[in-house]
């Protein structure tokens, strides 16, 4: 849900930072300079999550994730090679030095045969709804917490189940940025048509195995692809159905 405006200072936790992303856009803005263009970036984009997101700047209100060596997913992807499509093409020549400057100055937290994606959706997992994710990715809009986008500086709330549903409108619609494949010619606007009737996991489970036609492992493969930790070394699992005599014992049809 967007919220028309920046939720209460109170009602926030920790701020979880994206810092692949920070990383990333200060080292490329500064590529035409040097570190200390690259420092300075860095700096004011980390000032700007702080200033918008943090009581204030205290290292306990916030913390700067990075993805490290190693990717668990690369493991899982038999249909199409996780990433697959992406070109060999030079990084920005700073991003070695911002990521330095990230651990050593705001001690990031490396990640290790997992994204830094996943850390996050580990620690939002622990800190609850209140927490914040500052990013710009929109994979990140399955974790169920406040949102806060630091390039166009919206902010959102997503509960438990909009959370569950974005997930399985990724499962249907694929990743084109990391080569996972969905259905053809399913875009998020179609997925969403897909699971409009789902009041559970239950629910989006089915619609999307069906949509699959029946074919549960591709949309297993995709949901352990694009499924953000929740803890440590975590394997998405399908949902199980309630057992039969569990819905008559709650008077459930």
């Amino acid at each position: 849900m967007l919220l028309s405006s920046s939720p209460p200072l109170s009602s926030r936790g920790k701020v979880l930072v994206d810092g692949d992303i920070v990383a990333y856009r200060a080292a490329y803005s500064s590529d035409d300079g040097n570190e200390i263009d690259t420092q300075i970036k860095i700096d004011k984009l980390i000032d700007w999550i702080v200033r918008n997101c943090c009581y204030s700047s205290e290292v306990e209100d916030f913390e700067v994730y990075l993805t490290g060596d190693g990717n668990f997913r690369y493991d899982i992807a038999t249909s199409y090679p996780y990433k697959g499509n992406r070109s060999v093409r030079e990084k920005p020549k700073y991003l070695g030095y911002a990521r330095w400057y990230l651990q050593d100055n705001y001690s990031a937290i490396l990640s290790s045969d997992e994204e830094a994606d996943d850390l996050i959706g580990i620690a939002s997992s622990v800190e609850g709804p209140s927490c914040v994710v500052a990013s710009i990715d929109k994979d990140m809009l399955q974790l169920p917490c406040y949102h806060f986008n630091f390039r166009t500086n919206v902010w959102q709330q997503v509960s438990e189940f909009e959370g569950l549903s974005f997930f399985y409108e990724q499962i249907l619609t694929g990743d084109r940025a990391d080569n996972i494949v969905g259905l053809h010619r399913v875009g998020p606007v179609k997925a969403k048509k897909i699971l409009a009737e789902c009041e559970t996991e239950e629910d989006l489970w089915n619609a999307v195995v069906e949509a699959y036609d029946g074919n549960i492992e591709r949309v297993v493969e995709n949901a352990r692809l694009l499924w953000l930790r929740r803890e440590e070394g975590q394997l998405w699992q399908p949902p199980q159905e309630e057992p039969e005599q569990s819905k008559q014992d709650t008077g459930q049809d």
